[in-house]
């Protein structure tokens, strides 16, 4: 009898902890942005190597033993103890595996990244790859961080919530306008046009504009004023790369310094706008409904 008694408690210590257990988190299994499935269970010791996604992390209530430099330098994240194992596009791969991660989190947009595939693989860490280019990816990203750190309140505030305030934005634009947009992106060595393959294009796309990069695929690889100067669009929106006043710099001295730039109705008439980087550079997370009502303004300025 009373070996069934203790045979009983053990049974139901071992629930009671699989119980705390299931309140953390839950396994997952899951197809990453590069194709490849991943399982684990819910991680206790998570290093990203990118500042975006470890705010999304943070964003679900996960804590992180390892960050990039720019989770602090571009994100502002309070990083507690997390240690910093190099830049974005240079993570120190031996400080990573010091750390012994039981996730760790990457892009699939970084060479860097996707390089370093088969060396964690045969280390036994557990990686995955995403990408996040618009709200719907951040939004799957966000839920699965949620399912693991068990933190579905947060899935509400942090994505729910917001796709209820983008859904009300793009809800009030006007049906039956199609205003012309060009989006640029500009770097200190020069600059291309961008379609919706980009968080900037996407909102443009979503906000009904007419994107003259889709009439002119090569303006992708080379701006040619003769093009825009024929489609004329009725806002130009600037995003840039690196340092903004080379970036900028680099524009001023290549296509806009030609005289039919300044002859364009988007410049002359005021509707030529530079994008903040913390909202269209950057990946806008938390802020996603930000970035949508800040171009809205913009081209709708009567909603």
């Amino acid at each position: 009898m009373k070996k069934l008694k203790f045979i009983i408690l053990a049974l139901l210590i071992l629930l009671s902890g699989c119980g705390k257990t299931q309140e953390k988190g839950a396994s997952a299994t899951f197809t990453d942005a590069l194709g490849r499935e991943v399982s684990l269970d819910t991680p206790e010791r998570v290093v990203s190597a990118y500042g975006s996604f470890a705010e999304v992390w943070t964003l679900a209530g996960g804590s992180l033993v390892g960050v990039t430099v720019d989770a602090v330098n571009e994100r502002g994240l309070d990083v507690g103890d997390a240690v910093i194992i190099g830049s974005v596009k240079e993570p120190d791969l031996e400080l990573i595996i010091s750390l012994n991660p039981d996730f760790l989190i990457l892009s699939a947009d970084i060479a860097t990244h996707v390089s370093l595939d088969e060396t964690l693989t045969n280390a036994g860490i557990t990686h995955a790859y995403f990408r996040t280019d618009t709200f719907e990816q951040y939004l799957e990203m966000l839920d699965l961080f949620c399912s693991l750190t068990g933190r579905e309140d947060l899935y509400a505030k942090n994505g729910t919530e917001i796709k209820k305030d983008i859904d009300s934005i793009i809800s009030a634009v006007p049906d039956g306008k199609r205003p012309t947009v060009l989006l640029i992106r500009a770097f200190s060595t020069g600059a291309k046009a961008k379609g919706a393959d980009n968080l900037a294009g996407v909102i443009l796309e979503d906000l009904k504009t007419d994107n003259i990069v889709e009439r002119h695929e090569s303006l992708l690889e080379d701006l040619s004023i003769e093009a825009i100067i024929a489609e004329d669009p009725d806002y130009i929106f600037v995003s840039t790369m690196g340092a903004d006043d080379k970036a900028l710099t680099a524009l001023a001295e290549g296509i806009a310094s030609n005289p039919a730039w300044k002859e364009l109705s988007a410049v002359k008439n005021g509707r030529y706008n530079i994008l903040p980087k913390e909202l269209f550079h950057y990946k806008p997370n938390a802020k996603w409904a930000e970035s949508y009502e800040y171009i809205a303004k913009i081209i709708y300025p009567e909603n």
